[in-house]
């Protein structure tokens, strides 16, 4: 799996204009499942993320996790994430799960954030949705579960 996480002082996802998902403070996750992955890739990502300490301490150091300032996640399927852009000026997303596989392994993935206990809200597998975001810092982190060309 792939993931992109900012650091947020808040954000948001509407669907057709409703307002389905809003954090405050916290990670806005965009997360993605890659072909070969499964539900223990999945967890591992959750985990790393979940221990991922980029929110300031007393000293003013990026030393404490997520749970750690009482912070919520809002985790958002990006396909776009398995972009080859290696060749030409049109990405390719072969790499990317298929459709089914996918939102599995977000459904997924967001639940074991849960189970790890942080509030997580999600948005909506597939769906056309408009993120909001202010980024705190900005602190923007990438990670793969796996080496990846």
């Amino acid at each position: 799996m792939r993931a992109l996480i900012q650091r947020v002082s808040e954000a948001s996802v509407t669907v057709d204009g409703n307002r389905i998902a809003e954090i405050g403070p916290g990670l806005l996750i965009l997360a993605c499942a890659m072909q070969g992955d499964d539900e223990k890739t999945a967890e591992k990502l959750a985990e790393r993320i979940s221990k991922l300490r980029i929110f300031k301490d007393d000293a003013d150091k990026m030393n404490r996790a997520v749970g750690d300032v009482g912070g919520a996640c809002l985790v958002v399927s990006q396909f776009t994430l398995a972009a080859d852009t290696s060749r030409g000026n049109r990405p390719g997303f072969s790499s990317a799960a298929p459709p089914e596989i996918g939102n599995r392994l977000y459904e997924h993935f967001a639940a074991h954030l849960a189970g790890l206990g942080l509030p997580v809200q999600t948005g909506e597998f597939g769906a056309d949705m408009k993120v909001a975001l202010l980024n705190d810092g900005p602190v923007t982190i990438w990670m793969d579960s796996a080496d990846r060309p």
